[in-house]
């Protein structure tokens, strides 16, 4: 495999390489564009070309510097031991390839992919879609020696996207369908992936029937056929071992695993709690779970909401907090797939006395509401939020209460503690251990959770005192 006529080096060195604003010559994708999508289809060896790259819309060279189009990627391959369920494998590994580039910056998956290509790559001559496709394919037959043939077709046209945009949508629905008719306790194997560990180099996906990759993009099955065509790639199997805790989900061969992958920097993780030992996360997750302590309930929000959350966060802010592989109680990378599983985050939800972990979830953005409402329990779907019915966390508050939610059972024990006073202790000492906190975040809403984990903190005095709401007087 030879790359001497493309005008920037390739390699597996460049991933995680980021382009800043400044720096991009276009954005592709991303928040700005409403449709965009990547998918990887297995056609008989008849309907394809080999090698051949089709654009539909305006070429890169093109484009006005600083703007931002409309990106689709069809990736198309044959070859006789292909199978329909290695689709989904082939399609994330665009992610990876385009990351090879030297001056290309690849975001995300599905239907929220995101390129930036930098001024600098143009200036050398990376001026076509025509060169990435050539890149695309020669790494496909390389990396994946079962591809025979290739052929990639790219979509930059507003209106030419939208058919081929539907197409993808009904198979990426397909494959979640699929993914919903198996549990964990129904097989003996999960399985782990690393395609992330470019931008977040201590994180490893743990890949179940109950947990979907965070991306979304790969479910059980993906996984599964992937490991088996290619046992030394991105994608292997975790034997799950002992389960130490079945409603957290946590199993010695997981915690041996992100020990491992993360250089033994996470040593244990419960697959299903968003506030104990969580999952870590990468940068390409779907949505975020995030804790507000004001209502003891979780909220969620995907990459595609541009407003902020009723914690008064945008999706950025808090993707910052969470992404880079990092184990963060409150703020959780997950699929959007995963919500709608009977597992999701259990032990939160069941150690409060609340039936399942769903059931902890008070607000989500309407986009994310729609798309799963009607896998959602009917009874507590119309008492989740959206920004259609509340905007910040006090009249969240008094709505959750007017319509019955069930996290309002679990409030007695904490408004109990809300006191209005303060307490203060000369020379106080919080003990080694773990010690929670929240700082509010904008406007006084929301906010994040800190925790102090083996450490010693002196102070002359400590002072709690309750948060007064904007707009309420103190007796």
């Amino acid at each position: 495999m030879s790359f001497e006529d493309i005008p920037v080096p390739i390699g597996p060195v460049y991933e995680g390489e980021r382009i800043r604003a400044k720096q991009m010559y276009v954005e592709l994708g991303g928040p700005k564009m409403e449709k965009h999508f990547e998918l990887c289809r297995v056609i008989s060896k008849k309907e394809i070309k080999d090698e051949q790259v089709t654009i539909h819309g305006i070429d890169l060279k093109d484009m006005e510097e600083g703007s931002t189009h409309p990106i689709g990627i069809l990736v198309e391959v044959a070859g006789p031991e292909l199978e329909v369920d290695l689709e989904a494998v082939f399609e994330r590994r665009v992610h990876e390839f385009c990351n090879f580039v030297n001056g290309i910056m690849h975001l995300n998956q599905r239907y929220t992919n995101w390129l930036r290509i930098s001024k600098t790559a143009v200036e050398k001559g990376f001026n076509s879609f025509q060169l990435l496709g050539a890149v695309l394919i020669r790494l496909y037959k390389a990396e994946l020696p079962i591809i025979e043939q290739a052929q990639v077709t790219f979509y930059t046209n507003e209106k030419e996207i939208e058919k081929p945009y539907a197409i993808a949508v009904e198979v990426y629905e397909k494959r979640d369908e699929r993914a919903r008719t198996i549990h964990d306790e129904d097989v003996d194997m999960f399985y782990g992936c690393v395609l992330c560990q470019s931008f977040a180099p201590t994180h490893a996906c743990c890949i179940t029937p109950d947990r979907t990759s965070l991306c979304g993009s790969i479910n059980w099955f993906d996984a599964r056929a992937a490991a088996k065509v290619d046992p030394k790639g991105p994608l292997f199997e975790i034997p799950p071992g002992e389960c130490l805790n079945e409603l957290a989900g946590e199993y010695t061969g997981v915690n041996e695993m992100i020990k491992k992958r993360s250089l033994g920097e996470i040593d244990r993780i419960y697959l299903f709690s968003g506030m104990e030992f969580p999952h870590t996360s990468c940068g390409c997750f779907e949505a975020i779970d995030f804790y507000i302590p004001e209502v003891n309930g979780h909220g969620i929000v995907d990459r595609n909401y541009g407003d902020v959350a009723i914690n008064g966060l945008p999706f950025s802010a808090m993707a910052n907090q969470t992404g880079g592989g990092k184990q963060m109680p409150g703020f959780n990378g997950i699929s959007i797939q995963y919500i709608v599983s009977p597992k999701y985050q259990q032990y939160d939800g069941k150690i409060q006395g609340l039936n399942e972990g769903i059931e902890t979830v008070v607000w989500m953005n309407k986009g994310v509401k729609d798309r799963i409402g009607e896998f959602l329990p009917k009874d507590l779907l119309p008492k989740i939020a959206t920004e259609e019915d509340v905007t910040d966390i006090n009249a969240l508050k008094q709505w959750l209460q007017d319509v019955n939610h069930p996290i309002v059972a679990t409030w007695a024990e904490a408004l109990a503690e809300e006191e209005e006073e303060e307490w203060e202790e000369e020379g106080a000492m919080v003990p080694m251990g773990t010690v929670g906190m929240t700082i509010p975040g904008v406007g006084g809403a929301g906010g994040f959770s800190i925790i102090l984990k083996n450490c010693k903190v002196h102070a002359e005095a400590i002072i709690i005192k309750k948060i007064e709401p904007k707009g309420r007087k103190k007796k």
